[in-house]
Formats: structure tokens, sequence, C-alpha cells
């Protein structure tokens, strides 16, 4: 029996007090106290775990000015803070066991666009990717690039003074930022910006902030009177993050000081920066990329400085186990014909090569670098294998998707080690790049470690992820000790071990990179900014005589908690405890099928990253209750009273579960991240085991038990549609169903039924001792056609469309019985009687397939489900039938039947836009291609659009309790697009996505069926 799960951390005295104060006051923002939210923000894409005592998420600047000035009171001197974006951070960054103050959720606007001059006002919390779309219609883009940048902030990358690739060229952040505007710790409001000699000397024309005048004119004279030194110490590197960039706070060449600099790279531990002034860069009118192909991966690393010759925008490289994980993930299918295979040769190194400008010098770049290339090539020199170039743009962003993604498909290596982000954005002058891999591989190898290696060759950038087991005490030891080698070696090179993701908990290494006296300078800067070291303590730096650093390498990491939950638990969950932090859940965009409930809440607790942690907690307290989980499982719910009385008590006594159940009621079930996530985190999977798990306590819905009996119902409800019908769908029955079942809109069944439809048709259904009486010599002319409930009971008119049209192709159809798939079972968690359905169904498809002939369903999710959802619960015992997607049938007869007379008299003008389930299009990511084809084949032009969600995923859509979700998601995306098309040129596959359409815009679409059997 699931028990009620009490434990939580409450929050510290201190903290309520001032949280309750500032609730009082005049924030206008949200504060959220939640453990589960707590727990959401206790990670970043790192190992470490710092669970904090709030979230609080600010609308305006006000409102971090009412926070930070009121912890300035005395009685609060305890209350500490930590700025927070995208949280993409792989050294801890922004954790903190205060306050976090997330700027992603209200403070994420554009204020203003100002082409004409060259630059973009923005708030902290706006995406990078975001910012560019909005800068794209002017021509412009915010050229510092990274690989998180659908969803890291500008906020977050100023504080790290992020970059990527095309560094070279473009610069880091902190070299397009021409003004900041920072929250102090004492609550005031500080300007920064490029000031001469002159302003200095009358500071108080450029800020009235006395705190701010302060810090221009200490810091002015510090970085000034400490040059020699400066100039000597800091490396000198592309990359180079400081923390406090005392170097370039002065420019020589234009006699002006800019306090910007400072703060850019600070990683929140100055001030709280809320907006900033930015210049922006043109948008290249041409851009072409060469993939250079390499017989080792040391090869690309050695070959790298002559492509930096050739005067590259971009010079990036993976090595060949990034490219092999590469080639299991969804990704692959869009760029393998961008790196195709080099016969009878291993591609153990990829150099990713791109020029940007104008056309005429992009051209005779690449003419030279092409020269270069061919003739080593003849030669046999430098390890090259060949080459490509490609130039549609298209493809060169589908390159830098696959370059991007890599960040997390490491994280999907197999085994209990994983690759993690600790030691791996090393930054070495690029021409000793080569020698410093070849001894960070030998470090390694000497640990006998695993790793992959990418990064920013041109840069001397690298990123390398030693795989390592966290839930392993031994493997957490190595991690510090491999980082103390790594960063030695760094140093060793005239490099840094921070040349990319910030320092974060690795201030340690601080003292030996900047040595006694030039650290000392950098304390006191912290010592200036923030005295009471309010603002992300730990980072970094401290103020002098404040006592040692709270976080190194050493602090709390997420796998002591892990380890707590028994390996058999770890087993029974993988996709709960294979969530690496990296985040990609957490992407912006609207157009984007991953995770619509975070898109539609911008709460990450609602999101696969939210989940998976609040998941990992939940097995964790379990097992510290001496629950084993499995057993749980297999055991049987308490009675009906016993569950009623503990539903009763849900809003009186604190239960842990409720929480979780809170978050996993959102996920709408699309499954997008089984497959978008680089990990492949399947939260519908663990959701149906927790659901299945909580009501063993817990009374369930009666909604649920709605769906979960649907398809047995429908059968019986189909015998009398018209009664039905004038029960369920008048005002007042709608209005009991809603109050009393909490559903909406529910579908009408078809009238005519499909039986009724069939009468007479020689394609009626046929049963199974019927279809083997078919001869064997004559069933490669059937087709079987495999019922789902919603379209044989709620929409038949698509199924006589299929049967037709199998029919139009010169086949014979055959209605198979109807099987209940069990889907919507699944989604409610009712595990056990899936399990049998599956089973069911699966033997009445086995025998079927048997003999030899195609079956074939018309939904997407339904016809998935037999492939992933009945081989999770069924294993071996699944059989080896398969049920086709109409596309993949379809593909298959064109193939084989050329249909010369039916394609010659198809009219050219016929043109149609396909818009895909959300679960088609992530778990078959190449469909979109598949129906273009077919349709091709039959003389129609077919448009698809990527979209996000619709918004009705089954039965999510339907649920009262979501409907306002539903209808945002909807307008996210799919209104607006469908507003733009003529009605009668929509195709959706999806019959949710169909049933959607007509609920919120009025018409009902076409399945791409009925547009094929009209051409025909």
């Amino acid at each position: 029996m699931l028990p009620k799960l009490s434990h939580q951390q409450t929050l510290e005295p201190v903290y309520l007090s001032f949280l309750s104060t500032l609730e009082e006051g005049q924030f206008s923002g949200d504060i959220d106290t939640r453990y589960s939210a707590r727990l959401a923000q206790a990670t970043d894409n790192s190992v470490y775990q710092f669970l904090p005592q709030a979230v609080i998420y600010p609308k305006t600047s006000d409102d971090v000015q009412v926070a930070l000035t009121l912890a300035n009171q005395a009685e609060f001197s305890k209350v500490v803070f930590s700025a927070r974006g995208g949280g993409t951070g792989t050294n801890g960054q922004s954790l903190t066991h205060g306050i976090i103050v997330d700027m992603s959720r209200y403070m994420n606007q554009v204020i203003e666009v100002n082409a004409a001059e060259g630059w973009v006002k923005v708030q902290a919390g706006v995406v990078k990717d975001a910012l560019n779309d909005a800068l794209r219609p002017h021509g412009f883009f915010f050229s510092p690039d990274l690989s998180t940048s659908n969803r890291a902030t500008l906020g977050g990358m100023i504080n790290t003074d992020a970059s990527g690739a095309g560094s070279l060229v473009y610069g880091k952040t902190s070299d397009h930022v021409l003004g900041l505007t920072s929250i102090l710790f004492d609550g005031s409001e500080l300007e920064t910006k490029p000031v001469t000699l002159a302003e200095l000397e009358n500071i108080s024309a450029i800020t009235d902030n006395v705190l701010g005048q302060q810090l221009f004119t200490t810091i002015a004279k510090m970085c000034r009177g400490n040059r020699e030194q400066i100039e000597q110490r800091f490396p000198k590197l592309n990359r180079f993050l400081t923390g406090y960039d005392l170097k370039n706070v002065w420019d020589e060449q234009l006699e002006q000081f800019d306090l910007s600099r400072i703060l850019t790279g600070s990683e929140g531990t100055l001030a709280v920066i809320t907006e900033a002034k930015l210049n922006i860069t043109p948008l290249p009118t041409c851009r072409m990329m060469v993939n250079i192909k390499y017989d080792s991966f040391e090869s690309a690393l050695r070959h790298a400085p002559d492509l930096v010759k050739a005067n590259a925008t971009v010079v990036e490289t993976v090595d060949s186990k990034v490219l092999n994980l590469a080639k299991e993930d969804i990704i692959w299918h869009s760029v393998s014909s961008l790196i195709t295979d080099v016969p009878g040769k291993e591609i153990d190194g990829l150099n990713m090569v791109e020029f940007a400008g104008e056309q005429a010098d992009v051209e005779a770049k690449l003419a030279l670098l092409e020269t270069m290339l061919t003739k080593q090539l003849e030669q046999e020199e430098a390890g090259l294998l060949g080459y490509q170039v490609t130039s549609d743009r298209n493809s060169i962003n589908t390159i830098y998707a696959m370059r991007k993604k890599a960040v997390g498909l490491l994280g999907a290596a197999k085994g209990a080690r994983k690759p993690l982000a600790f030691a791996e954005d090393t930054a070495v002058p690029p021409e000793k790049l080569a020698d410093f891999i070849i001894e960070f591989r030998a470090l390694l190898d000497s640990h006998e470690l695993q790793y992959g290696m990418f990064g920013h060759v041109d840069a001397g950038v690298l990123h390398v992820r030693p795989a390592l087991d966290m839930c392993d005490a031994e493997d957490e030891k190595l991690l510090k000790t491999i980082s103390d080698q790594v960063a030695d070696l760094t140093l060793k090179y005239g490099g840094l071990m921070w040349g990319e993701h910030g320092k974060g908990v690795r201030g340690e290494y601080g003292p030996a990179v900047f040595g006694e006296h030039l650290y000392g300078l950098l304390e006191e800067v912290k010592g200036l900014f923030d005295p009471q070291n309010k603002l992300n303590p730990g980072k970094l730096v401290a103020p002098k005589k404040s006592g040692p650093m709270l976080y190194n390498v050493d602090s709390v990491k997420r796998g002591s908690f892990d380890r707590q939950i028994p390996i058999q638990t770890r087993n029974a969950f993988p996709d709960v405890m294979n969530c690496n932090g990296n985040g990609l859940c957490f992407n912006y965009s609207h157009y984007s099928p991953m995770c619509p409930s975070f898109k539609v809440t911008g709460d990450r607790v609602q999101s696969p990253k939210g989940r998976a942690g609040l998941m990992r907690e939940w097995l964790r307290l379990l097992e510290a209750e001496g629950i084993d989980v499995n057993e749980l499982a297999r055991a049987k719910p308490l009675g009906w009273l016993q569950r009623a009385q503990n539903s009763l008590k849900i809003d009186k006594e604190y239960d842990y579960s409720h929480e979780v159940m809170e978050s996993l009621k959102g996920c709408l079930a699309c499954k997008a991240c089984s497959s978008q996530c680089p990990v492949k985190v399947d939260v519908p999977k663990f959701r149906a085991q927790f659901f299945d798990i909580y009501y063993q306590r817990y009374l369930r819905p009666a909604k649920d038990y709605l769906v979960a009996g649907i398809e047995e119902s429908l059968p019986l409800m189909a015998s009398a549609p018209k009664l039905v019908n004038a029960v369920s769908q008048n005002s007042l029955s709608k209005w009991v169903i809603k109050k009393s079942l909490g559903y909406v809109d529910s579908p009408a069944l078809s009238v005519p039924t499909l039986k009724q439809r069939l009468e007479g048709h020689s394609s009626r259904g046929y049963d199974l001792a019927a279809i083997k009486q078919i001869p064997a010599s004559e069933r490669h002319d059937y087709v079987l056609v495999v019922q789902d409930p919603f379209n044989s009971f709620y929409e038949a008119g698509t199924v006589l469309h299929f049967i037709k049209l199998i029919e139009k192709l010169g086949l014979k159809p055959i209605l198979l019985p109807f099987k209940p798939n069990g889907k919507p079972i699944h989604i409610k968690g009712f595990l056990d009687k899936f399990a049998r359905t599956a089973k069911s169904t699966a033997d009445f498809l086995n025998e079927v397939a048997k003999l030899d002939m195609p079956m074939v369903g018309i939904d997407p999710a339904l016809v998935l489900c037999y492939r992933d959802e009945y081989a999770e619960v069924l294993g071996g015992a699944r059989g080896d039938f398969h049920v086709q997607l109409a596309n993949e049938w379809l593909l298959d007869v064109i193939k084989q039947r050329p249909l010369a007379d039916v394609t010659d008299s198809v009219s050219v003008d016929n043109e149609f836009t396909w818009f895909s389930h959300c679960t088609e299009s992530t778990a078959k990511p190449n469909t979109a291609n598949e129906w273009k084809g077919i349709f091709e084949h039959f003389g129609a032009k077919l448009n698809t659009v990527s979209l996000g969600c619709c918004g009705m995923a089954g039965t999510y859509g339907h649920e009262a309790e979501n409907l306002e979700r539903s209808k945002t998601l909807y307008a996210m995306s799919w209104e607006q697009t469908l507003a733009k098309l003529p009605q009668s040129q929509v195709l959706i596959s999806g019959y949710s996505c169909r049933s959607q359409v007509k609920r919120f815009s009025g018409f009902k679409p076409k399945h791409p069926i009925e547009a094929l059997l009209k051409l025909l």
C-alpha cells in the first residue's frame, strides 16, 4: 500500500518570515514554496543538487528591487539569492540553498529593436532563439551562439559571458553588451555603460546611486593601477572567462571604462541584471558549410589550424562517439544525406566549417578551401576521407541542430556510467589543442573511462565528457580527482578549465590561475558590490574575511540522493533516473512539439525534467519509508471505503505524492519527450506507473473509469447511436457531464454507423475464420483494415474513405473485427487492465499476421501504441505482428504498382497542407516526407508545417480542468496557421487533432486518405 509521504524539507524560519513580508508588500510577482517547485529548481545541467528555500518570479525590475531592499533589513541578513534564467549551467552556476530569482517566466520581453542604430533592448529572461526570431524580420541576429540557444536566456548568457560556434568572428556576449540595468544588493538600481575619463571625474553626473558611484571610481582605479599585472597574468584566450573581467574593463584606445565588463561573466554574484542593451549583427546574405570527414579524431584536430587559416566563420568538430550516438537518434534522418558514409572507411572525426557573409567573399573562400582539400585528398594527407558542401540554409541549420543535440546525446550512452559535464569546457590556445587533447585522452584512459568529444576547435575549446556513475561513491571521488588533474593540465598548456560554461562551483581553482594578488582584487570587487555576500554566495569568490567558500567541486550532488534508491528500483524506472538535466524540454518555441504542458504553464514542474526529478524524490522517499516500489506495484489497492476516507483528507493532510500527481496530471501524454529528449525520457510511461500505484491509496475520479471503459462500451453504444447522441448531446446532459464527470465537448457517435455504411458493400467486416478461408494464392490482393475506437465509432466516414481508397488502388479491403487497443486505459494508468487488453489484442493480431496479409491502421497514436506500449508491457509475449500506418502501406503500394493509368489523369493543380499529430511527428519524424512522396505520386502537391501541440492529445482537451490550457495551446500555433489556409486544403492524420480543429476553428478537416480518394 502506498504510504502517506509527509516528509518535506521545511523552510527556515527567517525565510518564512521574509517571504510572508514580501507577499504582503509591493511584490507583484509569484512566490512559490511548493516542495515540487523547489525540487524542480534544485538541479541544472550539472551533477549538483541544492534545494532552494523558495522560488520567486519577478514581473518587473521593481519586483527585484522590492525583494532585495527587504532582504537588506537586519532581520533578513541571512536571506540570500541566486538569479536564474534557463537553468542550463553545467557547474551549478545558479543553484542555491537560498531563494531562486527566476527571470524567465515574466521578464522575457524584447523591449525595443533599433535597426537603424543596430541595437536591441531586452529583459534578462528573453531566450536567445526568441530574440533572434524577433530580430530576423529586421535583418539582424544576436551573434554569440550556444548549444542551448532554444532555452538559455540573455541574462544567463551575460552572466556567464557565453559564446559558442563562430566566436573568433562574432566574439563573446560581453563584446556585444552596450549597457546593463542591474539591481544591487541593497535594492538600488545601477545603469552601466562605457564612460570616458572625464565622465569618471564627474561621477555624480553618471549616476546618483551612491553605491554605484563608489563602484565606478574604486574599480576603475583598481584596474588601472594593476594594469601591468592583469595583462601579464590573465590568459590570452578568445574564450577567457574570469568571473570579473579586470582586463577588458578598460579600453585603452578609446580611453573608456566599462563597468558592465565586470558584470558580464559574474554569474549573478555581483548584482541581479534585469535589462540589457545589446548590439546586433546583420544577417549574412550567404552561408556555405563544408563537412569534412577524417580517419581519426586526432586528424580532425590537427587539421583545424589549416581550416582556421581559411578565414572560416566557424570550425566545429565532433568525434566518432558523438557521430555514432547521433546515428542512433531520430535527428540522423535529417542529416544523413549531408554526412554520407565513405565506402570502405570508418569516419572517426568530423569538422564542420562554415563561411558566412557576402556571397562573392564566401564563394572565394570556399573555392580556396576546396582546392586545398582536393589536393590533400589526392595526396592522402591529413587523414582526410572526403568532404561535402551545402549552401542550403535549412541543411546548415539541421547540421547545427545535430551538433547542438550532441550535448544531450552523450547522456544517452548505455550503462550506469554516463558522460558528465564537470571538466568539459577547457580552453587552450588553438595551436596547442591537438597536443592538449592527446594528453587529456591519456589522462582519461589512465582511469579507464569512456568519453565523447566535440567543440569549437577554432577557439581552442573542446567539450570532453568523461562517463561516470554518480550513484557510485568511488566515481564521485574520481570526479574530484579528474577535475584537479584537468585544472592542472589546462594551466600547463596556457589555458583554463572554464573556457565557455562559467566557473560555478569550480571557483576553488581561481587562486591557482590568478595568483594571490589578483585573486585578492577579485575578492575586493565582490566585497564592493556585495559586502554581505547575499548574491549567489559561494560561487567565483567571496568577500575578504567572509569565511570559506560555500561551494566547491565536492559539493552535494544529485547522485548522493539517487544512490539512496535501490538498484532494482532504478532499473524499474529507467526514464526517471536517466534524466540528466540538459533541459531540452524547456524549448521556448511554440512550434516545437516538445512538452506542451511546460509551454502553456511556464512552470518547470510541468516539464519532463521537472517530472523526472519529482519522481526520483518520490522513489527515494518510498525507500526511506522501507517500501519496495516493485512490490507496491503488485499490491492490491485499499478497500473503497479506506480510499474514500484518504481522498477526503487530500486537502487537509500533506502527502508529497499529491505534488507528484499534480505534476503528472498536467502531462498531455503526447510522448514527444520520448523521442525529442536526447536521453529519451518517456514521461507517459512512468506517469502510468505512478497513477497505477497512487490510486491504491486514493479514489480515482469517475472520469477515469469512463475513459477506461470507452472501448468496451462503444460497440454497444453504436447499436443505438441516435439514442445515445440524443441522451448525451443535449444541453442539459452536457451540463451534467461537465459537472459530474468533468468532460466537455464529448463527440457524437457516427450516424450512420460504420456497420450501416458498409451494408451491401463488398468490404464488410469478416471474422478471422472467414479470412482464413481466402486461398493463400489470392491473399496478396487483400488489405486488412485494423479498427480503432475513434475513427470507427466517431468518424466512420474516414474508415469508409480508406476502404474505398484501397478499392480504387485495385485491392480488396477487409475490415478486421474491432479489438480494443488499450491506449486510453494506459494513459489513465490502469496497467493491469492494459496488460490484459494488450495481450488479448496482440494474440489476435499475431494470428492474423500468420496469413501474411498487410494490416493497416488509420490513427497514428493507436497504431504506434502497438509498437511502443505493447512492447513495454508484453515484452517477448507481444509477438511479431506489424500494423502499418496508412502512409507506410501506401509507400509500399506505389513502389509495387506504378499506377500510370491513374496518375496520368490527375491534375497537377491540387495542393494541400498536412498537419501532423504530435506522437506521429516525434516517433516517426520522416512521416511528412512520406506523405509528400505519396501525394506527388498521385499528381498533387503537399506542403507540411511544423507546429506544436494542438492541445487535444486524446482526452486531455475534453477534460474541463484542462479546457483553458487546451485553448491556449491551440492558439499558440495551430489557430493562426490554419486561418491562413483554405479549409479544403487542410489535411490532418490524427483524429484528436481533427476534433480540436472542428471544436475551435469550426470546420472538419480531411484525413489525407480522403484527399487521395478524391484525387483518384
